[in-house]
């Protein structure tokens, strides 16, 4: 029997590309998108277009509707720019539009626009500081969703599983300290393990110092271990 196409939609992670900044040894940023970032000349170029289209049609679309409310006024500064047969006709037919087509079309324009069409999110890590995590904005003009933990504050960082519907999703949790649950890494994307193992490892190595396949358990030091929790050997995820 053949699993329905929208379950599957549901059931199915989106494609996610990862890219890894690392300018230097103790920092590094860690940037999970829906969106793969453009490799060529000719893929810049098309963004560039896109984002120009993009202006032009929302300010249309604003333009059209300040243009209407003008030329219902009894004092139209239109109506005294107007200038030729083309663009009296083109004014006769502005005033002509009902607001109740108008408007609904303008919004869902103006929606459209600002609308962004992927996720992206990232985890940026600095040795002595701490690390950041960030979710962008579905929307264009909007700052994304950022959270700063200090070093001090952070316990540990490992990779947990959840069950979400009649799956198993991955996760990476950031302990943090006096907190009672713990943050999530990349909460709406949720990436596959291959991904979050790259990251829990780089995290782990830039905040601590470890060595890939090596584990810290820093809530099971005794008072006398200056902080120091046990150490024991724990193979890649």
């Amino acid at each position: 029997m053949e699993v329905p196409a929208a379950l599957l939609r549901l059931r199915v992670p989106p494609k996610l590309v990862m890219s890894v900044f690392q300018p230097t040894t103790s920092t590094i940023r860690y940037a999970i998108s829906t969106h793969p970032p453009p490799t060529s000349v000719l893929g810049r170029v098309w963004v560039y277009v896109l984002m120009f289209l993009r202006i032009a049609l929302g300010v249309l679309a604003l333009g059209v509707v300040g243009v209407k409310w003008d030329l219902t006024r009894p004092r139209s500064w239109v109506s005294k720019m107007v200038r030729g047969e083309d663009a009296a006709w083109l004014a006769e037919q502005l005033v002509g539009l009902q607001w109740r087509y108008l408007l609904p079309v303008a919004a869902v324009v103006v929606y459209l626009v600002l609308r962004r069409g992927y996720i992206e999110e990232s985890l940026l890590v600095i040795r002595g500081l701490g690390l950041q995590t960030s979710t962008s904005s579905p929307w264009y003009l909007v700052s994304a969703t950022t959270r700063f933990i200090p070093t001090t504050s952070i316990q540990d960082v490992f990779v947990h599983e959840a069950f979400i519907g009649f799956g198993v999703r991955f996760y990476l949790a950031i302990v943090v300290k006096d907190e009672l649950d713990v943050v999530i890494g990349f909460p709406r994307l949720l990436p596959r393990l291959h991904m979050l193992e790259e990251v829990w490892n780089g995290a782990r190595g830039v905040l601590w110092g470890h060595k890939k396949g090596v584990k810290v358990d820093t809530r099971m030091g005794n008072k006398g271990d200056k902080g120091q929790g046990n150490v024991e050997a724990f193979p890649p995820l």
